[in-house]
C-alpha cells in the first residue's frame, strides 16, 4: 500500500500510469521500487472484493483517466477539489452521461477510500451532467421475430435467450451448463449485476436447441479433456478449493469460444466463453435488414419485459425475473407498453357506445 502520510515530493511525475517512465524517475522512486504500482494496487483490490472483470476494466480506465487529467500527479497529492475539476470536465468537455459521471466518480472514491485509505470527504462545486428522462427503446413482438429470423446458429440462440428468458448480455455468454435446469424449465443467473443470484424462466421453445446444442459442446469439451486444454476458469476460489472441478462437464460454458486462450497467471491453454462482440455483430446485421429502430442486444431484454406486463404478468414477477432490486427501476416498463397514451385504456372505450351514431346525427 502506499503510505498516504508521505506525500511524494510534488516536483516529480507519478509513475502509476501503466508503461515505461524515464531514467530520472525511476531512479528518484528506486527506494519503493519493490512496491507495487498504483494500478497493480487498485487491481489486487478489486479482485480481493470479487468485483466482476468488467469492473475492474472499468475502474482503472477512470483512475488513468483522472491522473493524466492532473498531469499525471500522484492522487495522494489530491483530494476534493481536484476530484471536483475532473468531474465537471467530464459534465462540460466530454458531455458525458450521468451514469458515466457517477460511474467515474465511484472508481476515484475506491481509489481513495479503499486502495489509499484517505478519507474523500464531501465533493463540492461538481457540474453535473444533465439527466435526459428517455424511456428505453422497445420492440413489438412482429419486430422481435423478424430480428430473430435473420439469425442463425448460435447467435440466434443466444438472442432467443435474451429475449425468451430476460438476460442481459454478460450474463448470456457467462452461462455454464449447471445453470440451465431443464426439469424445472428455468435457468439460474449466478453473480448477475450487483453481485446478485437469481432464477428466469426457460422458454419452453429453447429446450430442444439448447439440447442439441450442448451436445456439440459436450463432444467439443470431450475432445479437449483428451488434448489436455478442457479446463475453464472458475469463479472465486474455487479453482483452489476444487483443483478439477474446471475440468467438469457442468461447469464449462454454454456456449464457448471457438479457440483456445492461454491464462496469464498459470500458462495453461483453456477456452472462454464466446466473446459478446459475436452476438452484437449478428444482431445489428439483421437488426438493420428487418427493422428501422436503433435497437441493441439489450433492447430484447427490455422487449422481454414489457411484453411479460402486457401479457397480464405483474409487476413483482418481473422484477424478480429481470433481477431488480427497486421495482422502480421496473416500473419504467408501465410506461411503454402499447396501450395509447401512459398506458391506460381510455374510460370511453368500456361504454359500449356504437360509433356509428356519430354518422347518422351528421346526416
Amino acid at each position: 500500500m502506499i503510505n498516504v502520510n508521505t506525500h511524494p515530493p510534488t516536483n516529480r511525475t507519478c509513475a502509476v500510469i501503466d508503461g515505461g517512465s524515464n531514467a530520472k524517475t525511476r531512479a528518484e522512486t528506486a527506494p519503493a521500487a519493490r512496491k507495487p504500482k498504483l494500478l497493480d494496487q487498485v487491481r489486487e483490490s478489486i479482485r480481493a472484493r470479487h468485483y466482476s472483470p468488467r469492473t475492474e476494466e472499468t475502474y482503472v480506465h477512470w483512475i488513468k483517466r483522472f491522473v493524466i487529467f492532473h498531469d499525471k500527479r500522484h492522487p495522494t497529492e489530491m483530494a476534493e477539489m481536484e476530484i471536483a475539476r475532473f468531474l465537471s470536465s467530464l459534465a462540460t468537455e466530454s458531455r458525458v452521461s450521468p451514469s458515466t459521471q457517477n460511474q467515474a466518480l465511484n472508481a476515484i472514491l475506491f481509489l481513495y477510500r479503499v486502495v489509499l485509505r484517505k478519507n474523500i470527504g464531501y465533493v463540492d462545486g461538481v457540474i453535473r451532467a444533465k439527466r435526459p428522462r428517455r424511456l428505453p427503446v422497445v420492440l413489438t413482438k412482429d419486430e422481435v421475430k423478424s430480428v430473430l429470423n435473420g439469425l442463425r446458429g448460435t447467435p440466434w440462440l443466444m438472442a432467443m435467450l435474451l429475449y425468451g428468458a430476460g438476460l442481459r448480455l454478460m450474463e448470456c455468454c457467462h452461462l455454464r451448463v449447471k445453470d440451465i435446469d431443464f426439469a424445472q424449465n428455468q435457468i439460474l443467473i449466478r453473480a448477475g449485476k450487483g453481485d446478485k443470484d437469481r432464477h428466469t424462466t426457460l422458454p419452453a421453445v429453447l429446450k430442444e436447441p439448447l439440447l442439441r446444442h450442448l451436445d456439440i459442446v459436450k463432444r467439443q469439451h470431450e475432445n479437449d479433456i483428451a488434448r489436455g486444454v478442457g479446463r475453464v476458469a472458475l469463479p472465486d476460489a474455487l479453482e483452489r478449493k476444487y483443483p478439477n472441478a474446471g475440468k467438469e462437464w457442468g461447469w464449462q460454458w454454454v456456449f464457448p469460444a471457438t479457440s483456445h486462450f492461454t491464462d496469464r497467471i498459470t500458462g495453461e491453454k483453456r477456452r472462454h466463453h464466446l466473446h459478446e462482440s459475436v452476438l452484437q455483430r449478428a444482431f445489428k446485421e439483421a437488426r438493420l435488414k428487418a427493422i428501422s429502430k436503433p435497437a441493441t442486444c439489450h433492447t430484447l431484454r427490455h422487449s422481454f419485459a414489457t411484453h411479460l406486463l402486457q401479457d397480464g404478468y405483474d409487476i413483482r414477477t418481473v422484477q424478480e425475473l429481470l433481477g431488480h432490486k427497486d421495482v422502480s427501476t421496473t416500473m419504467i416498463y408501465t410506461h411503454v407498453l402499447n396501450r395509447g397514451g401512459r398506458g391506460v385504456y381510455s374510460p370511453a372505450d368500456s361504454l359500449g357506445l356504437v360509433t356509428s351514431r356519430h354518422s347518422s346525427m351528421q346526416e
